[in-house]
C-alpha cells in the first residue's frame, strides 16, 4: 500500500478535487463557521443556469474528472439541489453534497439526493454527544439529527464521511468520536484542523504540540478505520515518521517529541479497540494520505464563483464568470506561486518534508498575512528526524521528491 496516495495526472494541469460552495444559507450557527453562514440565501450566487455552466466547465478538465462536492452552508437550503446534482450525473460526473445537520437532512431529501444521482454525502460530527456536539454547532438537536440523517443515509444506500473538527472544546473526546464513527460505520473520517477565519477564532486552536499528538493519534486509529485530515497536512509527515519507526520496532515515544496528551488519547484508543482486529494494508477501507495542498490538486468556488485554493484561503484567483475555471487553475500566479514548493518560507522553506507536505498555507495566511510562511502550527523542527534515509525508501522516491 502506498503510504502517500498521488494523482495518476500532473496536478499542474488539473484538480483532484473541487468544492463549490452552492449557498451560505444555513439553519446552524457553529462556533467555526468559515462561511459565517446566516439562513438566508445570497441573491448573487451562481444560479441554476451558471451552476450548469461550471459544471461543464469542471467537465471540460477530462477523465478521469476531479471529484467534486457541493457544499454550503447547507446545500439543502438550494431548491434546485437535486437538479444540479442530476445534471453532474448525466455528465458522468456524480456530485458529493455536504449537508447540514438540520431537520432538512431526513430521509426524503436524502433519498431524492440518491435519485438524482448522488453517491457520497458528508456529515459533520464534532462530538461523541449531543452535549458536546450541539454547543459546537450552537442548536439543541442537531445531534439527533446528525445521527438520524446518518442512518437514512446509509438505509437509502449512500456513502458517507464523517467531518470532525478539532478544537479544544473536543480533544480529548476524540477516541470516543472514533468509537462511534466505527461503530456506526462510515467511508472515511475526516479530521479538519482549524483555521481562524470565518467565526473560526484562534483560541479555539489546540497548540502545536497538542497537533503533533493528534496526529500521532490518528496515525494509530488509521489501522481500525479509514481517515485523513483537512489542513493537516503536516499528517502525511508523521505517516512516513511513523511508517519508518515501526520498520525499526521503535516506539515513537523514544524519537519525536510527543507530549502527555498523545500518552492520554493513546490510551484511550487502546481502551476503545481491546481486541478489535487491525484493518489489514491491502484493505481499501484502510485509507492513505492524498497528496494534494490548496491550489495543488485542489481548488474552492464561492457562491458567487469567485475561485480560491481553499475555502479558508481569502485570495482569489479568478471567478468563473468571466474566466475559464481550466485556465484559472492552470495559469493563475498565485496557484502556480502556491505548487512550488521552492517559495515556501521558515521551517517550512527548510522542511525536508515539505515536497508531501508543505504546511497549511490557509493556516499560515491567517495568522501571518503571508501565504507562503511556515506553518504556525507545526512543531517539528526540520532535519530533526534521524532515519530520512528509512522514510525514502517508504516513499519510493530521493529525498528531493519526498
Amino acid at each position: 500500500m502506498q503510504l502517500i496516495r498521488k494523482p495518476a495526472y500532473d496536478l499542474n494541469e488539473r484538480p483532484f478535487l473541487i468544492i463549490w460552495e452552492t449557498t451560505q444559507a444555513c439553519d446552524l450557527a457553529c462556533r467555526h463557521c468559515r462561511a459565517e453562514a446566516s439562513p438566508f440565501h445570497d441573491p448573487q450566487a451562481l444560479s441554476f443556469q451558471e451552476g450548469c455552466q461550471l459544471i461543464d466547465q469542471v467537465e471540460r478538465f477530462g477523465s478521469p474528472h476531479p471529484l467534486f462536492i457541493l457544499t454550503g452552508g447547507d446545500p439543502f437550503k438550494r431548491a434546485d439541489i437535486f437538479d444540479l446534482v442530476s445534471y453532474a450525473s448525466q455528465r458522468s460526473m456524480p456530485a458529493a453534497v455536504s449537508p447540514s445537520g438540520t431537520p432538512l437532512l431526513n430521509q426524503t431529501n436524502l433519498q431524492r439526493l440518491k435519485d438524482s444521482g448522488a453517491k457520497v454525502i458528508s456529515l459533520s460530527l464534532d462530538g461523541s454527544t449531543a452535549a458536546i456536539h450541539d454547543d459546537f454547532r450552537r442548536v439543541p438537536g442537531s445531534y439527533d439529527w446528525t445521527l438520524n440523517g446518518w442512518r437514512a443515509a446509509q438505509s437509502v444506500g449512500l456513502k458517507l464521511q464523517i467531518n470532525t473538527t478539532v478544537t479544544r472544546y473536543n480533544l480529548f473526546d476524540l477516541p470516543n468520536i472514533f468509537t462511534l464513527v466505527r461503530t456506526m460505520g462510515a467511508m472515511t473520517w475526516s479530521l479538519f484542523f482549524l483555521v481562524p477565519t470565518g467565526r473560526g477564532v484562534s483560541e479555539d486552536e489546540i497548540s502545536p504540540e497538542d497537533y503533533e499528538a493528534v496526529m500521532n493519534f490518528l496515525y494509530d486509529a488509521s489501522k481500525y478505520i479509514g481517515l485523513k485530515t483537512t489542513e493537516g497536512h503536516h499528517y502525511k509527515r508523521v505517516v512516513l515518521q511513523r511508517a519508518a519507526l515501526e520498520a525499526r520496532g521503535i516506539p515513537p515515544e523514544q524519537v519525536l517529541s510527543l507530549n502527555g496528551t498523545y500518552t492520554r488519547l493513546k490510551s484511550a484508543l487502546q481502551d476503545q479497540t481491546r481486541g478489535l482486529p487491525l484493518v489489514a494494508a491491502s484493505d481499501h477501507v484502510r485509507r492513505t494520505p492524498m497528496h494534494i495542498n490548496s491550489g495543488q490538486g485542489f481548488i474552492f468556488i464561492s457562491l458567487r464563483g469567485d475561485v480560491f485554493p481553499s475555502g479558508y484561503l481569502p485570495l482569489k484567483a479568478g471567478n468563473v464568470r468571466e474566466t475559464e475555471l481550466k485556465d484559472i487553475y492552470q495559469n493563475s500566479p498565485l496557484l502556480q506561486s502556491l505548487r512550488d514548493k521552492d517559495q515556501l518560507k521558515g521551517r517550512c522553506g527548510l522542511c525536508e518534508f515539505r515536497w508531501v507536505c508543505g504546511g497549511s498555507r490557509s493556516r499560515a495566511y491567517a495568522v501571518s498575512g503571508d501565504v507562503l510562511a511556515e506553518e504556525p502550527f507545526c512543531a517539528y523542527e526540520p532535519g530533526s528526524f534521524p532515519y530520512m534515509d528509512d522514510v525514502e525508501k517508504l516513499a519510493g522516491m530521493g529525498s528531493a521528491s519526498i
